[in-house]
Order: structure tokens, then sequence, then C-alpha cells
């Protein structure tokens, strides 16, 4: 069988559990927008560039964090399991399970995955409360701008000592 011929294997891939993920995303960007129509939230026109910005950031950090933090690993362990430690205090977790507890943990431990419904909530934030969404963005934004600098300077380190 070539790679164009292969199929999907329940044991490869949790469609059904995908699905399910897949299909409570869409319900959830329904209700919100329902509810945003009902109390009469006038959407914005448009997303200034710096507010695409800092949105994007924070959902970058927000994303990390939600699926790679040490701290946060109680939200996952359910749905994953430790496979190692990563760098900065990050960790490397594995989905587990099958079904849909496996399609969680592949969502819960992919930063990737994650983004998307962090970013969901973010805008969803924004639309709501747009000076709440700049504030709580702005301090994921910020501790995104301290890792890097910890980074750096982790770098700067390591250089004057080898």
């Amino acid at each position: 069988m070539t790679d164009g011929e292969r199929r999907y294997d329940d044991e490869e891939a949790p469609l059904a559990g995908y699905a399910t993920l897949a299909t409570a995303f869409a319900v959830g960007a329904g209700l919100f927008t329902a509810a945003a129509r009902r109390r009469g939230l006038r959407l914005p026109d448009a997303v200034p560039p710096w507010d695409v910005a800092l949105l994007g950031t924070a959902t970058f950090k927000a994303s990390r964090l939600l699926s790679k933090d040490k701290v946060t690993s109680f939200l996952r362990s359910p749905f994953t399991r430790r496979e190692r430690e990563g760098e900065a205090n990050e960790v490397m977790d594995a989905p587990r399970g099958s079904g849909l507890r496996r399609a969680v943990g592949d969502l819960v431990s992919c930063p990737f995955c994650t983004s998307a419904w962090v970013a969901g909530a973010l805008v969803g934030t924004y639309a709501c409360a747009p000076r709440a969404a700049r504030l709580l963005c702005a301090g994921l934004s910020a501790v995104a701008v301290s890792d890097w600098l910890q980074y750096a300077w982790s770098l700067t380190e390591q250089r004057a000592e080898g």
C-alpha cells in the first residue's frame, strides 16, 4: 500500500474523538455568537494590527502554559503521561488512552492544537470586553517577552562560562 492509499486506523488517530472536539469548538463558537447577538453586542468592524499582535503573543504564551508547563500538569494528567522533562521548566507529555480521552490528550499536549482554543477564548473576550482582553493579553505577552529575555540571558551566561 502506498502512502497515498493509507487508511486511518482508530489506534493511530481517534477520529471520533477528534470529531467530538471539533463539534464542541464549533458549538462553543455558535453559542458565543448567539449570546452576543442576543445581548446586542456590537462586534468591531476591524481589529487593529497591534491588537492582533497582542492576541497572537498571548495565544502563544497561554498555549505553551497549558500544554507544556509543569504547573499545569494537573490539567493534562487525566489525558496524558509524562514522557520526559524539557527545557525551561517545560515537560513533554504524550496522550494516553483511546477514543475521546486520547483525542483530548492529543489536544492538551500540543501547543499548536491548543492555540486554536486559546485564540477562540481570547478573541471572544476581546469581542465582549476589549479593555479586559487587552490587559489579559498584555500580561501573557509580558510573560512571553520575559521568557525570551531569560533565554537570551542564559545563552549569555553559557557563552561567558564556555
